[in-house]
């Protein structure tokens, strides 16, 4: 499958299903030096948080970025350093439930590529509709 991975000058692969156990990513071509916490990412994180809405999902989950590698801390214990070496990082999906989708499985969500991964791969995962 393609279109896992973008960018050119930092190039990005996600990976995981929006129902599945965590999504995740590895950012590749950082140099090394560049300064950033967590909270950056974090905040980011929090404006697109499911549950914010009544017009959303009412999953509640805190999605918490964790960043697995490719950084070393500052003296301060908080700051991150890229090392030049991919950063990697994970949010595990602690309110997903796929059993709960076990009756809809084989019905075509509205606004869900569902049905266009379905034709374009020939098979249909409900815990997520990839990137068809």
């Amino acid at each position: 499958m393609s279109h896992n991975t973008f960018g050119h000058l930092f190039r990005v692969t996600t990976w995981g299903e929006s129902h599945g156990a965590a999504l995740g990513c590895v950012v590749d071509g950082c140099p090394p030096g560049i300064r950033f916490k967590r909270e950056d990412i974090q905040a980011e994180l929090d404006r697109r948080r499911p549950g914010q809405s009544r017009f959303v999902t009412q999953r509640r989950e805190p999605d918490e970025v964790k960043i697995l590698s490719g950084f070393i801390l500052d003296e301060d214990g908080e700051t991150m350093i890229t090392t030049g070496t991919p950063v990697s990082m994970l949010i595990e999906n602690v309110d997903q439930r796929s059993k709960d989708y076990g009756e809809i499985a084989r019905q075509y969500r509205p606004g869900h590529a569902d049905y266009t991964y379905e034709v374009k791969y020939g098979l249909r995962d409900h815990r997520g509709g990839g990137r068809s």
